[in-house]
């Protein structure tokens, strides 16, 4: 049962990408996001647990980002509508890349990928009322070897920040990607088959059949 383009949900991510991706499937969404205080914990920690396995890692962090996104609707007292919410990590040799925090560490990180075959996986997570879905897409990326100049030149276009594994495939990066196997658009940060999978059941399920009117796109 499709979703219903009459309807909209909410995105918890700043991400221009998810954005993007989002819409390109005819989802009409309302961004919700945190507001956090200057100097203030995030909304949602992104700390890996010891000895947390990567797909564990990335799905948990996804749901919690949904759950959080759920609880500011209810604060903000919005009207109630879906909560869709996803995070993305890069492994390499089991090792979790997340975000490179200066460009010290995003050269460090392309230097480790650079001639090697990588996973990313991006979790996506849906909040409904008492309901929390999600799915996990895995896809392997096999980057060429880079030279210590091409690694410096992508560093310094600033491509690499807020980046999971300190680059964007779908930017200067695609450059470097010799294979692809999976999901482009989970590699970009939102896969669209399982957000859409994930739509559908909700649109399917008892509890949103019996739910008041969603908020509507506009």
């Amino acid at each position: 049962m499709a979703w219903p383009p009459e309807r909209s949900i909410y995105l918890a991510s700043r991400s221009p990408r998810r954005r993007e991706l989002l819409a390109h499937i005819g989802v009409k969404y309302h961004l919700l996001l945190f507001r956090a205080r200057p100097g203030s914990e995030p909304e949602v920690s992104e700390a890996v647990l010891p000895g947390e396995p990567a797909r564990d890692y990335v799905t948990r962090v996804a749901r919690l980002k949904a759950e959080a996104g759920w609880l500011r609707m209810q604060q903000r007292r919005l009207p109630h509508a879906p909560v869709l919410a996803a995070d993305t990590t890069v492994v390499l040799d089991g090792g979790i890349l997340g975000k490179a925090a200066d460009r010290g560490e995003a050269a460090a990180m392309l230097a480790a990928l650079s001639g090697r075959r990588h996973e990313v996986l991006t979790a996506v997570a849906l909040k409904y009322g008492s309901e929390l879905d999600s799915a996990l897409s895995v896809s392997e990326v096999a980057f060429r070897a880079l030279a210590p100049q091409e690694i410096e030149a992508y560093v310094a276009s600033g491509e690499w920040d807020d980046k999971a594994g300190a680059y964007a495939i779908q930017g200067r990066a695609a450059r470097f990607a010799a294979e692809i196997r999976g999901s482009h658009s989970g590699i970009v940060g939102l896969p669209l088959y399982e957000t859409a999978q994930l739509l559908e059941r909700l649109q399917a399920s008892p509890e949103r059949r019996q739910a008041p009117e969603l908020l509507r796109a506009g």
